[in-house]
């Protein structure tokens, strides 16, 4: 007979706006919204208070205004959030057997086994209040048998709640709720079901899935099966990812610093591409600089977790002015990103995410066409 399977989901309730509130405490109850400018801006994350006037994710700042004109408009804390995640992710790390970490406020957490020596729902409470005791921060959780099921029991409990799906009673939970809860249910999708007579998850079961898959390919066979609670996806245990650095030992000592800011441009750069293309992000920056008599110096900064060139290369570039002795020559220059995560990492927060993401994209496709240094920034092109 399988092993009956607990699997956890954690999520850290509005969590940009509780760090926010952390740092003002007169904000809380206020209808808040953290993004970009007002005028070109878009929403990050906004609080329950201004959901309630139909503020949500990506919209427009203009747009959300116009639903809640009261709400106070803030930029985000640098720095702050990923403070918080780590915190969270250290006391996780110190209890959980297995876990994922799979955003900045996201983890999902394999308690199978546990159930020998421990009640998994008193375990998986007690943990929830032990990262409220100390960090203060809103969490909700969802117990059930698979990653799916405790994902969406998080949704129902939130804000601040905990739900325990029962192992076999997950198609009675999912069953009343609508289908757009299921992740990939987008709005064609959604108009397309509705248009079907398909409301709610538990019409899809009474649904011959041979139809939905005439409508919907493959994807339908699997929106059935997910409608009686089924899904496989495992845990994928939690590594501190390695880093990513680049270095070049000059053939002659170096000690022009327009030089030296422009081969650490150049670094930055390439290094960035490469975090992207892993689909990483980096929340650890770090110089090194070694003189001639081989004397080996660095210096490191944590930041908001990033994959952008324009947020990374300011700071390699301050920490290069922090640690380089005026005047003296170099022999070799490195940048390293460290700290590294998923992209489901949501990064700044501070300018319109959707527009500079498609930038990037367009750079990192004509790099990948036409070679890595099809495309390089300015202050790395040298006369001879």
């Amino acid at each position: 007979m399988p092993q009956q399977r607990y699997i956890a989901h954690f999520d850290l309730d509005a969590f940009f706006v509780s760090v926010e509130i952390l740092n003002n405490p007169a904000l809380k109850g206020l209808p808040i919204i953290v993004g970009g400018s007002r005028e070109r801006g878009v929403v990050s994350t906004c609080s329950y208070e201004a959901r309630k006037f139909g503020v949500k994710s990506a919209m427009p700042m203009k747009t959300a205004l116009k639903l809640c004109p009261d709400a106070v408009v803030m930029q985000g804390t640098r720095g702050q959030y990923s403070k918080y995640s780590r915190w969270v992710t250290e006391i996780i790390a110190a209890k959980a057997p297995l876990f994922e970490k799979t955003s900045i406020d996201e983890f999902f957490l394999d308690l199978t086994g546990m159930d020998k020596y421990f009640d998994p729902y008193q375990w998986t409470i007690d943990l929830r209040q032990e990262i409220i005791d100390k960090t203060k921060l809103p969490i909700s959780f969802g117990l059930a048998s698979n990653k799916m099921v405790a994902k969406i029991a998080t949704d129902e409990a939130k804000p601040n709640g905990y739900l325990f799906i029962q192992p076999g009673m997950e198609q009675e939970f999912l069953a009343p709720l609508k289908v757009n809860k299921f992740s990939g249910v987008g709005e064609q999708t959604h108009k397309l079901l509705q248009a079907m007579g398909i409301v709610t998850i538990g019409d899809i079961t009474r649904y011959p899935v041979a139809l939905l898959e005439d409508k919907l390919g493959k994807y339908g066979v699997e929106l059935w099966n997910k409608s009686f609670g089924r899904h496989d996806g495992i845990v994928q245990p939690y590594h501190e990812a390695k880093s990513i650095s680049s270095e070049n030992t000059f053939e002659e000592n170096k000690s022009d610093v327009d030089f030296l800011l422009s081969e650490l441009v150049r670094l930055t750069e390439k290094i960035a591409f490469e975090l992207r293309q892993d689909e990483k992000l980096a929340g650890c920056v770090t110089v090194k600089i070694r003189y001639p008599d081989f004397e080996t110096t660095s210096r490191q900064t944590t930041i908001d977790y990033t994959l952008r060139d324009d947020e990374l290369i300011p700071v390699a570039i301050d920490l290069f002015h922090k640690l380089y002795r005026k005047g003296q020559p170099v022999r070799l220059l490195g940048v390293r990103l460290s700290d590294l995560t998923g992209t489901a990492v949501q990064g700044s927060l501070f300018e319109d995410v959707e527009r500079k993401n498609n930038l990037y994209k367009a750079i990192d496709d004509v790099k990948n066409k036409y070679g890595r240094n099809s495309l390089i920034k300015a202050r790395t092109v040298r006369g001879e």
